[in-house]
């Protein structure tokens, strides 16, 4: 009987937290999007979107210099070997 019991509860305990999931999960994503959303309004807030830049119109032609890469290594890493089929 007490197998029996212990089965009961787990299962019983199961399907309560399915049903919870159901009912919280939302509500914890939606204010975990928030906070990201708060989080990264007050990280950005003082870089000039799209639509924030006034002196910028439609049809200005706008270059950014972009940083120089760093250049690749020239030194040799190893020799290249052609292996042949044996039969």
């Amino acid at each position: 009987m007490g197998f029996l019991r212990t089965l009961l509860i787990i299962i019983l305990v199961y399907y309560a937290l399915k049903f919870l999931a159901k009912w919280l999960a939302p509500i914890m994503f939606r204010y975990a999007a928030k906070k990201t959303e708060k989080h990264f309004k007050e990280k950005f807030n003082g870089f000039p979107g799209p639509d924030q830049n006034e002196e910028s119109r439609v049809g200005d032609i706008i270059i950014e210099k972009r940083p120089k890469k760093q250049r690749k290594s020239t030194n040799k890493v190893g020799e290249y070997i052609d292996f042949e089929e044996v039969e």
